[in-house]
């Protein structure tokens, strides 16, 4: 004889956990989104050289600035003769249109990225001062720094 309570178990007994078909369209919801999330980390990791060369760029011409600022505001011999390559220069002035060609040799892994400086007249306040631009490119990727050298 059955009564009403075993009814009861046997019925609840049968509606706990999945059904095989619940189980399937879990599976294939988890793998859409797996595949989604892989497919953006492949599109990331692809462009994740990006910052890299960026970073070299920003550390080249930070280089190139702290070399050109350390110098003199004023030629201190008055005179440019001698002054052939760039240990030679002793003022900020004698680094004005220089590029690559002028800061070799440069390492083979930096050989893609093009330098140039530019040394202007500039002012500060009442102060006169020599505007240092710094300009580092690779392909479509440009990287400017600029500094006042002043004569303190």
């Amino acid at each position: 004889m059955c009564t009403t309570e075993n009814r009861r178990t046997s019925i609840g007994a049968r509606r706990r956990g999945f059904s095989l078909i619940e189980l399937l369209i879990f599976i294939v919801v988890v793998s859409v989104g797996v595949a989604g999330i892989l497919k953006v980390m492949d599109v990331t990791v692809a462009a994740s050289s990006d910052p890299m060369l960026r970073k070299q760029a920003i550390a080249l011409a930070e280089a190139v600035l702290e070399e050109v600022m350390l110098k003199a505001y004023n030629d201190p011999d008055g005179s440019a003769v001698g002054e052939v390559d760039r240990f030679s220069y002793d003022n900020v002035d004698d680094f004005n249109g220089k590029t690559n060609a002028d800061f070799a040799p440069l390492p083979a892994e930096l050989s893609a990225y093009v330098i140039g400086v530019a040394v202007t007249a500039s002012a500060l306040g009442t102060r006169s001062a020599k505007k240092v631009t710094v300009t580092v490119t690779r392909g479509s990727d440009v990287v400017t720094l600029i500094a006042y050298r002043t004569n303190y």
